[in-house]
């Protein structure tokens, strides 16, 4: 599937470096179908070990490649966006498809606050674009990824897409109008999870477990955690009772979550992320 496409990632920052390694280890694609732009040098410098093909020019990138991938800050987005030709084969920097007037370029964002309107009004009406949210656990194989795309590509243009971003975790497909919400849930969630598995390693140390045993206890907790709700399929408040013996241990540690509003803390905090991303989506 993407065996004889070009991959192009426009930004060379950790999550461009995560989806090229998941590519590359998943053997989906030949290090010389990949192409990295960025204006750092010295971040071009760190994929010399992958024999990928680098540049310091963006163009280079869009011309060469069937996929282009916008690995970028929100904040830099529109300085990326004024450089490429998008659906316009008049401006395009002529390979064959836009000088034949098709132009079956897709392009992928991975920014937060950037629009697929936004997107289509820089690269055009007919550009093919999907708005993503990955997760940092792609940097580990074990990611999950939101995939929004817009109407122009066809089933088989949105599950090449979709690969990219599997062989680094799952993939879930969610109209743009949830992708707030499934990234307060999803992209941004690992950072309230480092605050949970801290707290617990921090409480075992308080009562002289070292503090690389704790944090393994912990971590691995959670991890499991997420394994039973995946793999059982058991609603989490009953996995929760599972645990749970009549005037047990565990049944404090859960009362005085209750008791200090545990849910209603993460609600809220759901709530601020969701909310911030709204006001970047409106710029």
């Amino acid at each position: 599937m993407l065996a004889n496409k070009k991959i192009g990632f426009i930004g060379s920052g950790n999550m461009a470096n995560a989806i090229i390694r998941g590519l590359l280890n998943a053997g989906e694609i030949s290090s010389a179908n990949i192409f990295v732009s960025d204006k750092d040098e010295a971040k071009l410098a760190e994929f010399a070990n992958i024999d990928v093909n680098t540049t310091t020019d963006n163009t280079e990138v869009e011309r060469n490649c069937d996929i282009i991938v916008l690995a970028v800050k929100p904040q830099i987005m529109d300085s990326v966006l004024r450089e490429l030709s998008g659906d316009n084969p008049q401006s395009a920097n002529a390979d064959s498809s836009a000088t034949s007037g098709v132009f079956n370029k897709i392009y992928i964002s991975i920014a937060a606050g950037v629009t697929i309107e936004k997107l289509q009004s820089a690269l055009g009406a007919n550009a093919k674009i999907v708005r993503t949210m990955p997760n940092t656990p792609l940097m580990v194989g074990s990611g999950i990824t939101i995939v929004c795309p817009n109407g122009n590509l066809t089933e088989d243009e949105i599950v090449t897409a979709e690969k990219i971003f599997a062989c680094s975790g799952e993939v879930i497909r969610l109209a743009e109008q949830f992708i707030n919400i499934g990234m307060a849930l999803s992209a941004s969630s690992p950072a309230y999870v480092y605050m949970l598995i801290d707290a617990m390693a921090e409480s075992g140390v308080k009562q002289g477990i070292p503090r690389e045993v704790a944090l393994k206890l912990a971590a691995k907790a959670v991890e499991g955690s997420g394994e039973m709700v995946l793999q059982t399929g058991v609603e989490p408040l009953q996995l929760r009772d599972n645990v749970c013996s009549p005037n047990g241990t565990t049944i404090e540690a859960v009362k005085t979550l209750e008791n200090n509003d545990f849910a209603g803390i993460i609600g809220k905090a759901i709530d601020a992320c969701v909310k911030r991303g709204e006001e970047l989506d409106k710029g």
